[in-house]
This record gives C-alpha cells, sequence and structure tokens, in this order.
C-alpha cells in the first residue's frame, strides 16, 4: 500500500524538514493530489492569464514542486515558465512534464532572482511550507507593475500571520490587489483555498 503524505502537510516545519517531507512525497504526490481533486494550480493559471499583459514574458514559479502547476500555466497560454523548489526529488518530477525552460534547486535562505515581471507560488507560502515573510521576498523581487499570482489554503488562514502579510503590503502602498478569489482546493478532504494576483506598485 503506497504511503498517505497529505494529511501530514498541514503541519509547522523548519526547511529541513518540509524538504525532507517533499522529497520522500516526491514519487506518490502527483497521485495522491489527483486523487484529492487539485483544483488550485489552475485556478492561479487562470487568473494570473486575466490580469498579465501578455503571456510570453518569462515568468517563475516558485516552488513548482513536481510541476502542476507549470501544466496549468501551460494550459493557461503562458509560454516561458522557469521552476524553482526546495526537494530535488520533487523537480526530478517537474523535468518530465516538459512545461518548464528551465528548472533549479533552492535554499530557503536564497534570494530570489530578478528580472520576472510574473511569479507564482501555488500553494506554497502556508503552514507547513514557506514561512509568511515569502510574501514580502516574491513581491520584492518583481519590478513595479510586476505581479504575483499565488494561494492561501484554509489552514493557513487560521493563521493571521499570513493574511497580515498581503494587507500590509496594501496598507503600506506595495502592492495593489487585482484579484481575489475563494474557492475549490482539494474536495477530496474537503478543504478551499483562496487566489490572490497582487501588483507591485
Amino acid at each position: 500500500m503506497t504511503k498517505k503524505f497529505l494529511t501530514s502537510t498541514y503541519k509547522r516545519a523548519d526547511p529541513d524538514q518540509t524538504r525532507a517531507h517533499y522529497d520522500d512525497w516526491a514519487t506518490s504526490y502527483d497521485a495522491e493530489i489527483a486523487e484529492n481533486g487539485y483544483a488550485t494550480p489552475a485556478r492561479v493559471a487562470e487568473a494570473l492569464a486575466r490580469h498579465a499583459p501578455g503571456l510570453c514574458g518569462p515568468l517563475l514559479d516558485f516552488g513548482c514542486g513536481t510541476g502542476l502547476s507549470g501544466v496549468a500555466l501551460r494550459a493557461a497560454g503562458f509560454t516561458t515558465i522557469d521552476g524553482a523548489d526546495l526537494s530535488a526529488d520533487m523537480l526530478k518530477g517537474a523535468a518530465e512534464k516538459g512545461a518548464y525552460r528551465k528548472l533549479w534547486q533552492i535554499e530557503a535562505t536564497d534570494p530570489v532572482p530578478g528580472g520576472y515581471d510574473l511569479i507564482t507560488a501555488t500553494g506554497v507560502i502556508g503552514i507547513g511550507a514557506a514561512p509568511s515573510s515569502t510574501f514580502d521576498v516574491l513581491l520584492g523581487a518583481l519590478s513595479s507593475g510586476g505581479l504575483l499570482a499565488m494561494s492561501l489554503n484554509d489552514h493557513t488562514r487560521t493563521d493571521p500571520e499570513f493574511d497580515g502579510r498581503w494587507r500590509a503590503a496594501l496598507d503600506a502602498g506595495t502592492a495593489r490587489l487585482l484579484f481575489q478569489e475563494y474557492g475549490v482546493h482539494l474536495p477530496g478532504i474537503d478543504l478551499k483555498s483562496t487566489v490572490y494576483v497582487f501588483e507591485k506598485t
């Protein structure tokens, strides 16, 4: 019987624990996520496509995992997608999908490279994944007018720290909220998520 990882994902962990969890999950990730109806990658991709000035410029899929988000971005019309992730084993799955121009492994402390006007973080920021400060890091990597599309699941939004990050950016005038929609995430475990698109001001 294949080990299940999904229910143990939503626990606080340091970067090494997070990397180990996703390395262990990599070979069965796509199948387990699919059986639970993972809908957020398509929702994020479609929201970004609605607001992006074009679909051909370079896009960074931050925390790309096995590449399901890259496949969704391709389906939405984006043509130049790069991916970065903490887990080398997850990146092997992403490479097999053929959706990315280039892929690389990152450390939790690595700076996000500049040169991208579009960044996605699908299911990346949250409890058991990247910390709330990742929002500031990704927004900071964009040039003025650049777009960040991301999602926060129900588990994550129970902690006000995560919503507090993007609300603080809006209050400070460093970002503008273009899109916010609550909807299906993983119906197999009755979990929803909110998808956002922010513009860096």
